[in-house]
């Protein structure tokens, strides 16, 4: 007996839809499978089928990483993601594993970080070229699903899982390592060993003068989360890594800021704290976000409220008119 065929404008079973899309891709038509993916999903998720819109997606996601359409696949992922939210489905256990099944389908290529005298200089433009394609997508999927995790029942800065897999990616899919991006991520993350291993790698191949501004932004940035478990481990264990490989801990004002400044933070020594920070301030001028960083410190620890930038601009301004009235 001949299966029913669905009635003209009703749905089909969302399997069906998958394998003849999952086909499609394989037979090499990326482009024209998309736009079904994207269409099709889009259909599923009017009609309130939430969870079958997911299916699709995840599914379309997928196939296309694992077929090397990395800007498809990251297409399909980031509007997986945008289901999850339209659905209001809570970030568990479940959804958690369906993001990963999508993150682990991302390509992971080593680029080359030298040059030899034979390599083929096309080649390797083309390799940096699809690695930073690599990581926006990827980033772009995830900065997606930490937002996603927020709003739904994970932490309040986003599940920290979610985190460590993009500050990982942006480690080892980068061609040109961004260690500043990739310690925003791991600060929120729930890795601080592999957090260490990277600041290492980096400072082994970083030009001369980033080595300490590296160690030092992941200390502040673990401060400024109020989180003095991990600001002391960071430092201890990187120093303890580079032993192991016959280096030291570069030796710096701003090293010795902050060694002073975890010492410091066990106390109740507001005062103690403004005189580092004026005494060490022509160091910590080295990079802007130092000041921003230092001030959410004072107040996590300490209670010292912030100004905005508007409310030190208007200040400026009546103590200018005040002194003009006095005068």
């Amino acid at each position: 007996m001949a299966r029913e065929r669905p009635k003209r404008g009703t749905l089909p079973p969302a399997h069906e839809t998958i394998e003849k899309l999952e086909k499609s891709v394989t037979d090499g038509n990326f482009y024209g499978a998309q736009q079904m993916y994207k269409s099709i999903s889009s259909r599923y998720a009017s009609a309130e089928r939430h969870n079958e819109a997911l299916d699709i997606l995840q599914s379309g996601a997928s196939v296309q990483l694992k077929h090397g359409q990395v800007t498809c696949g990251a297409e399909l992922a980031v509007l997986f993601v945008e289901t999850l939210t339209k659905g209001q489905f809570p970030c568990n256990k479940d959804t958690l594993d369906r993001v990963r099944t999508i993150y682990r389908q991302f390509p992971q290529i080593p680029v080359p970080q030298q040059l030899g005298v034979d390599d083929d200089m096309q080649k390797l433009s083309e390799a940096l070229g699809a690695a930073k394609i690599r990581v926006e997508g990827c980033s772009s999927f995830l900065k997606a699903a930490i937002k996603w995790s927020a709003e739904f029942g994970g932490p309040r800065n986003g599940c920290p899982e979610l985190h460590d897999m993009l500050a990982e990616y942006i480690c080892s899919e980068s061609p040109d390592l961004d260690i500043a991006k990739a310690s925003i991520y791991f600060v929120r993350g729930n890795n601080p060993a592999k957090f260490a291993s990277e600041l290492v790698n980096f400072i082994e191949k970083c030009y001369p003068g980033e080595d300490d501004l590296a160690i030092v932004r992941a200390v502040l940035l673990y401060l400024s989360l109020g989180n003095m478990r991990d600001a002391n481990y960071i430092m201890d264990e990187v120093r303890k890594q580079l032993e192991s490989k016959d280096l030291e801990l570069p030796d710096s004002d701003l090293i010795q800021f902050i060694k002073y400044l975890l010492r410091t933070l066990e106390r109740d020594a507001l005062p103690l704290f403004r005189v580092l920070r004026q005494k060490y301030q022509s160091s910590l001028d080295r990079e802007s976000s130092f000041k921003e960083l230092l001030d959410k410190i004072a107040e996590r620890f300490y209670g010292v409220r912030r100004r905005s930038p508007l409310q030190g601009m208007f200040g400026d301004i009546f103590q200018m008119m005040g002194g003009a009235d006095a005068a």
